[in-house]
């Protein structure tokens, strides 16, 4: 491999990482308004929401991608293959990221939420007081995994011409005959990337921890 190879899959994981972090950036609060909607219960709406995550989650991203890119043209929704691949990455995470919130938000003990009504508090002070922090302490850890599987989701968006990181290695594989070394360094970035994102998780563990007064192991 030479120095034009590596800087092309230092390119593809530049590529990777914006993917992703805009994919979750937007998927996140939408997965979280999503199961706001169905712990609700508003009948028709938590139907439809639920409906939505079932049918997400059962798609693979890459028959998802396919279909934002060339489905959505016919309806009027003509999208370039970054923001695309961007609006399918933050579908298929905000799926799973309701389901995870909705699992949080059905385990929440409910004498807390009688405690704040008796006090008083409105039901927006109760939210962001009460009920968020300990939303985000109880699903740290499952929206970890689903960002670690949405940064490795990101080769299924290549379908629609977006180069990210295993894009480049095939082709630079392809060009020297030699796919074994840039498909290591790519496995060795992926791993990196997703090393941050466990580290990530620790450090704001111990920041919720130092915040609410909750010991860590």
């Amino acid at each position: 491999m030479t120095l034009a190879d590596i800087l092309a899959l230092l390119s593809g994981a530049a590529t990777t990482v914006g993917l992703s972090l805009a994919g979750i950036g937007f998927g996140l609060p939408l997965g979280l308004g999503l199961a706001l909607l169905r712990a609700a219960r508003v009948p028709v709406v938590a139907q439809g929401v639920a409906t939505y995550v079932s049918a997400v989650r059962a798609a693979p991203i890459l028959t998802l991608a396919l279909f934002v890119f060339f489905v959505l043209p016919g309806a009027g929704v003509e999208l370039a293959p970054v923001p695309a691949a961007i609006l399918t990455l933050a579908l298929n995470t905000a799926a799973f990221d309701c389901e995870i919130f909705r699992a949080a938000l059905d385990a929440f003990p409910r004498d807390q939420l009688e405690a704040a009504d008796a006090c008083g508090m409105r039901p927006i002070l109760r939210f962001r007081r009460i009920v968020l922090p300990q939303l985000w302490r109880a699903s740290l850890g499952p929206l970890v995994s689903e960002m670690t599987i949405v940064l490795k989701g990101t080769p299924a968006v290549a379908v629609i011409g977006v180069v990210e990181i295993t894009r480049v290695a095939a082709r630079v594989g392809a060009q020297t005959y030699e796919p074994l070394p840039p498909f290591l360094v790519a496995t060795l970035l992926y791993t990196a990337l997703i090393a941050v994102l466990v580290r990530g998780q620790r450090f704001a563990e111990r920041a919720m921890a130092r915040r609410y007064g909750y010991a860590t192991p």
